[in-house]
């Protein structure tokens, strides 16, 4: 039996807090910063001890934005609206479209199956600005720019092909013999997709609707060109707070914190299928 000593115990704990610290210490920074002025977040040497302040945050909730140009007006929650509704219809549509194209990958090999999922999988990896000229031509075509439908659209290409995948993953590690013993007995393969493969994939389907609520909340470039400022997601709202007068720091810092509120709050919710959605599979037999 493997005996650990109490120095090793000591230095675990120690390398996992150095770890822990070196990559939350960023975000408590951005914490303590929405508390602050943009005086107290540029003086030298920084500290942490200062007098916090809630006006980012006033700033932030009653749009009015005070700099030495003067009043600037910003529509903060409206783009923090916008980011909910495009992130969560994407990943619902995502979903929807996605989950069934999965299972027919997975279970039902055909002539070109395999091409036609790296084909979807491929506009992964192409960078959005390759792609952003003519969809911005053809949105204006087709009367599609400045609406929520071509954003949500356009978020296909970043939703759809990460669903497909992982979620394909999902059910090929699920035996085959399970939905045909389901089937013997007479019923059709769509009750079998929704009552047998739906089910024993939910953990991994979650995972993946997780990963690209996330993806698509953090998208920046397409809604920065196909979308005015009363349609944007809060990732291009942010850029109302670099004014003439200068950077506002704390109203960033503000925003950055309430923007990741939501995502974090739905990981904490969703840790339990996220963790046994991504282990799914690991471990057979």
């Amino acid at each position: 039996m493997e005996h650990t000593s109490t120095l090793e115990r000591v230095l675990r704990g120690v390398a996992l807090a150095l770890v822990v610290i070196f990559f939350m210490f960023p975000l408590f920074w951005i914490f303590l910063m929405s508390f602050q002025t943009n005086e107290t977040i540029l003086r030298i040497p920084p500290s942490v001890v200062f007098e916090p302040t809630l006006s980012n945050y006033a700033a932030l909730i009653s749009g009015r934005l005070e700099t030495a140009a003067g009043t600037l007006e910003i529509n903060f929650l409206r783009t923090l609206w916008n980011s909910v509704f495009l992130s969560v219809t994407s990943v619902a549509l995502s979903l929807l479209l996605g989950v069934p194209a999965a299972y027919a990958f997975a279970r039902h090999k055909f002539r070109g199956s395999e091409d036609i999922a790296f084909t979807l999988l491929s506009f992964r990896f192409a960078p959005p600005l390759l792609v952003l000229l003519p969809l911005t031509i053809y949105f204006q075509q087709l009367g599609l720019a400045n609406t929520y439908f071509g954003l949500i659209w356009v978020y296909q290409l970043i939703c759809l092909p990460l669903i497909l995948w992982i979620v394909r993953g999902y059910f090929e590690d699920i035996p085959a013999d399970i939905e045909y013993a389901y089937r013997i007995g007479g019923h059709s393969w769509f009750a079998t997709f929704r009552k047998i493969a739906l089910p024993l994939a939910g953990p991994g389907i979650a995972a993946a609707g997780l990963l690209a609520f996330i993806f698509a909340w953090n998208n920046f470039v397409f809604a920065l060109v196909l979308a005015s400022a009363d349609k944007q997601p809060v990732t291009v709202g942010a850029l109302a707070f670099v004014t003439a007068s200068g950077i506002q720091y704390g109203q960033i810092a503000a925003a950055i914190v309430l923007s990741i509120t939501p995502t974090l709050a739905l990981a904490l919710y969703a840790q339990r299928y996220l963790v046994e959605g991504l282990s799914l599979g690991a471990v057979k037999g």
